[in-house]
């Protein structure tokens, strides 16, 4: 047996328990260990390694168990004192809307008499209608963004903190 060989069979011993290998090199593999004696007790030696390490109890740090309950309450806490203002955001958002398409008609009326009154052009009024529809949805962007800053800057002060 060349050198080479056993040096390609232990890298495919190893690469078959982390990350699997192609048909053709398992089959290499298997004729290779069926030949060769040093080989097959490298990989017997190899699983019997893996195994003894799965079973190795791995003792943790006191405490941390009832330590990730307690972030795990605090963050659920969190999200439910935050979920009500969620709500009420997009129901008011809903609300909004659902008014702004029952009215349209008669905002655009009233932008329409208004532009001729004054003497505006039809641009400057259709504009103003347009800032009529867009900025409750701006308002609520610009709260949820304030919002997602702010709880980032708090994630940051918490992970300082830890």
């Amino acid at each position: 047996m060349k050198a080479d060989s056993h040096q390609r069979a232990l890298q495919l011993i190893a690469q078959a328990r982390v990350e699997g290998m192609p048909e053709t090199d398992r089959n290499w593999l298997r004729a290779h260990l069926e030949e060769c004696d040093f080989c097959a007790e490298h990989a017997r030696r190899t699983d019997r390694a893996l195994r003894l390490l799965r079973t190795a109890p791995i003792s943790l740090p006191a405490g941390l168990a009832s330590r990730t309950q307690f972030r795990v309450r605090l963050r659920a806490q969190e999200l439910r004192e935050r979920e009500p203002k969620r709500r009420a955001l997009w129901l008011a958002c809903g609300m909004s809307w659902i008014f702004g398409v029952a009215s349209a008609p008669y905002v655009w009326s009233l932008f329409q008499w208004l532009g001729q009154r004054t003497g505006v052009p039809k641009l400057v009024w259709e504009v103003g209608f347009g800032l009529w529809w867009s900025i409750p949805a701006l308002f609520a962007v610009a709260v949820l963004l304030m919002e997602s800053s702010r709880r980032g800057e708090q994630a940051d002060w918490i992970n300082q903190g830890s």
